[in-house]
């Protein structure tokens, strides 16, 4: 769910206000910007407006072409989902590689992944990372 600007979550309370007073049922304005911060997942309306206040850094998308690293290990593939994780700038990711990736760097076996599912930031970067401090992936898009 893409989060709207502030005068566009304003809006929403505004209508919301209407619409609940046509049934009977009034509440403040802070009632409504309260009730719709919570509708997107935040604490509050403080939260909320200052989240919606930022540039939207996000350049993925469902279906998005995507190409970089996981596990250290190049790859390219297509964004299957796309969720943000609360209000913390962080989104939940699944891609599927076009051809397998080996995440093992041990020559007597092997392990593929086809398809991974990772917590990143706004910037294609994985907020987890190895033991030795590298994100677990990397992308950018190829489109």
């Amino acid at each position: 769910m893409t989060l709207p600007s502030v005068a566009n979550l304003k809006a929403q309370a505004k209508r919301l206000r209407a619409a609940l007073a046509a049934k009977g049922q009034d509440i403040s304005h802070s009632q409504a910007l309260e009730i719709l911060s919570a509708q997107y997942g935040f604490k509050d309306w403080n939260t909320a407006s200052a989240t919606a206040a930022r540039p939207n850094q996000m350049q993925f998308a469902v279906g998005s072409r995507v190409s970089g690293t996981y596990l250290k290990q190049p790859f390219e593939g297509e964004v299957l989902s796309l969720t943000r994780v609360g209000p913390t700038g962080h989104y939940r990711v699944t891609i599927k590689f076009d051809t397998p990736v080996d995440v093992v760097t041990f020559d007597s076996f092997s392990a593929f992944r086809s398809r991974v599912v990772v917590v990143i930031t706004g910037d294609g970067v994985a907020v987890k990372r190895t033991s030795d401090g590298e994100p677990y992936l990397r992308m950018q898009s190829t489109d």
